[in-house]
């Protein structure tokens, strides 16, 4: 991953803008979790989607932003493949996979955020 990012322009600012908010709150599963692995990764897969829509929004496929982005989408892809469509109720060996899947998603997740906060020039706002 890159270790400085500054947007070319408004475009570009705006794309780091929107996946800066997308992740958010992308990676842990909200207060409505309903116990399985399917419901746990729901938000990755918001965050896989808008992913999609910031690349076909920004038609810059060689931006350092459209780099982060698809950085995202490889680091959901694993997990979301892996845990989608698992409604099994958690043990806790399993509960313990999943948490360390969607913790790896979340360590690349924080550090695309810090990297977009600093060079988008909103550092001073909350993780």
């Amino acid at each position: 991953m890159a270790a400085h990012w500054t947007p070319r322009d408004e475009a570009e600012l705006t794309a780091g803008w929107q996946l800066w908010l997308a992740l958010g709150s992308c990676a842990w599963p909200g207060p409505g979790w309903d116990g399985t692995p399917a419901e746990a990764v729901r938000g990755l897969e918001r965050c896989f989607t808008t992913c999609d829509e910031i690349l076909a929004a920004y038609d810059r496929p060689d931006s350092a932003v459209a780099g982060l982005v698809r950085s995202m989408i490889l680091a959901a892809n694993w997990t979301l493949e892996l845990w989608r469509d698992d409604a099994d109720p958690l043990d806790s060996e399993r509960a313990a996979l999943l948490h360390a899947d969607l913790a790896a998603f979340f360590d690349h997740a924080e550090s695309v955020r810090t990297l977009l906060a600093a060079g988008g020039g909103w550092a001073s706002l909350p993780l």
